[in-house]
């Protein structure tokens, strides 16, 4: 019986060959459980390059593939979308570089874009109406920052204080930068008392310097790892106190969950991610398939799998049908393909824990409900 093709662009050779066996695990799943008997999974090796990639999707093409899956990154997605737009072949690639999508293209990786509007909505339902970000200059700040400036203003919040610099930058001098932003005075330094202090009553009844408060702001650190811990570190120095200042990241905090709660700053701040529960039960799954514990971006594979292997139900001659606007239930939750070929994922948001897995603060919220 004729089968409809997908083909799976991955990087089977190289130095990302482990990631990409895994990924065409998760595929594989997909295929078992979603897929009937009229769909066939080609693999095809990008070998981790646009150049691969873009040969890869020639191949595809050639093979009559319906769909394209993958490739891993932004650049190879870039190489890849030319000739499958040509041939009239969507792609569903793992990059979050929303960039690349549109055109037939679509990014299922979680962008900066969804990881901030989420930290908003859980600002504002916390009570929370300032927000600012430190991050070091490059693409990842840029899109951190466009987003968190779209996400306040259809928020109706005021328009949030960016702070970006050089990642070789002092992280104490950038928690000085970023509390002046905000109109925060750093706590002046103890000095001794002047031998006459106890005759003079003016210096008796001067006031202290009186920072403005920093109840009510979110500040969103663009760090990770060690640096993520010094830039916490130093906060309280200038002026910015946690709590009241209520510290979040971005959602590969939670892989290093543990290590980062070890700061005293960061213990309860936020970060989004995925649905934890749907997240524990892909990897249950795969682990009784595989043998191991798949990687993050395996979960990926698996939804993009499943989305193409849905949209080639109508024969191996039939264009494919993605499920554009409607709810997936994938590997890490709920998702729904926009039609701009971006696509929005269910994310909850979760709180460091000193010596502890983060804690759930919201839920995930699903594509498409009130306020998401």
């Amino acid at each position: 019986m004729p089968r409809a093709r997908v083909a799976m662009l991955l990087p089977l050779s190289g130095s990302q060959a482990p990631l990409g066996q895994s990924m065409l695990n998760a595929a594989t799943l997909a295929l078992f459980e979603q897929a009937g008997p009229a769909v066939e999974f080609l693999p095809i090796d990008t070998s981790g390059t646009a150049a691969g990639a873009a040969q890869a999707a020639r191949d595809a093409v050639n093979q009559g593939a319906r769909v394209i899956v993958g490739p891993l990154t932004g650049p190879e997605t870039g190489a890849t979308a030319p000739g499958a737009r040509a041939a009239g072949v969507p792609v569903l690639a793992f990059t979050n570089d929303a960039t690349f999508a549109g055109g037939g293209v679509w990014t299922l990786g979680v962008t900066p874009a969804q990881q901030v509007r989420r930290l908003v909505l859980a600002a504002q339902s916390n009570n929370i109406s300032r927000i600012a970000l430190a991050a070091p200059n490059g693409a990842f700040a840029n899109q951190l920052a466009a987003a968190l400036r779209d996400a306040t203003r259809q928020a109706g919040l005021p328009p949030p204080v960016v702070a970006t610099y050089p990642g070789a930058a002092s992280l104490p001098m950038v928690a000085r930068d970023i509390a002046s932003r905000l109109g925060i005075t750093p706590p002046a330094p103890a000095a001794a008392p002047a031998a006459d202090a106890a005759e003079s009553p003016e210096a008796a009844a001067a006031p202290p310097p009186v920072a403005p408060p920093a109840e009510g702001l979110l500040l969103v650190l663009g760090e990770s790892g060690a640096r993520a811990r010094q830039l916490a570190a130093a906060l309280p120095a200038a002026g910015l106190t946690v709590p009241p200042v209520r510290v979040a990241g971005h959602a590969l905090w939670a892989q290093e969950g543990v290590s980062l709660a070890g700061e005293p700053a960061l213990a309860g701040a936020w970060f989004p991610g995925p649905d934890t529960t749907a997240r524990a039960q892909f990897e249950d799954r795969y682990r009784q398939a595989f043998g191991e514990v798949p990687p993050r971006l395996a979960a990926v594979a698996y939804d993009a799998a499943a989305i193409a292997a849905r949209a080639t139900r109508g024969g191996p001659a039939a264009p494919a049908t993605l499920p554009v606007g409607e709810i997936v239930l994938g590997a890490d939750g709920a998702l729904r393909l926009l039609p701009d070929g971006q696509t929005q994922r269910a994310l909850a948001v979760y709180a460091l824990e000193p010596g502890a897995e983060p804690r759930l603060i919201e839920a995930a919220a699903l594509p498409g409900s009130v306020g998401y």
